[in-house]
């Protein structure tokens, strides 16, 4: 059976999205392309119609999860203040249910630590999707009249993402909360967008 170029496209964003999730959930080395493809029902020979290569589908399913980001981004901060926008992103950002997102949430807090092993394609894919973040919430401080944008907006994402990290490691939840809370609390103060 032949299929049209729309049926293939909206196979293709299928198994980037349970690539991703895949990824997010066991890392990237140890997702399986044939596992991935079933989650989809499709075999694993499917596979190749989509992809040259498991790296090529990890590359992609990069690009996918900072699209997600980046539309949640734009959902937690449309039609807001810049001051409102920055305060809502990190409200989400640190909020337990992200935190207890991982098969949905940041890639950068679910795979920071895997990128020095993996190849350059796929870790430049990694760092636009970050750069991209980064320049939009340097854009949102930008207009709240901060003179430091850029460097605030990087030093912002560190602390969001170490927090979250810090967060998601803690077994006791009452001190993961604190984290969270904490960690909010004292980035908004900073950047001076407390109510």
């Amino acid at each position: 059976m032949r299929y049209d170029a729309e049926h293939k496209q909206r196979t293709h964003q299928k198994v980037l999205k349970a690539a991703a999730k895949t990824i997010r959930a066991k890392g990237p080395d140890r997702v399986a392309v044939a596992e991935v493809m079933a989650q989809v029902g499709l075999t694993h020979g499917g596979f190749y119609a989509h992809f040259a290569s498991k790296d090529d589908l990890v590359a992609a399913a990069i690009g996918q999860m900072f699209a997600e980001s980046g539309a949640r981004l734009e959902y937690e901060t449309a039609n807001r203040s810049p001051r409102a926008a920055l305060a809502g992103y990190i409200d989400f950002y640190l909020s337990r249910e992200h935190r207890d997102a991982r098969r949905s949430g940041c890639p950068l807090a679910a795979l920071s630590s895997d990128m020095p092993r993996l190849n350059t394609k796929v870790r430049n894919q990694f760092a636009d999707g970050r750069q991209r973040l980064v320049r939009a919430l340097g854009g949102l401080l930008e207009q709240t009249g901060n003179r430091h944008a850029d460097a605030d907006a990087n030093s912002m994402f560190a602390e969001l993402l170490g927090a979250l990290s810090l967060a998601r490691m803690e077994p006791d939840g009452a001190l993961s909360d604190a984290v969270l809370d904490d960690s909010k609390r004292s980035i908004k103060r900073r950047l001076g967008l407390e109510p």
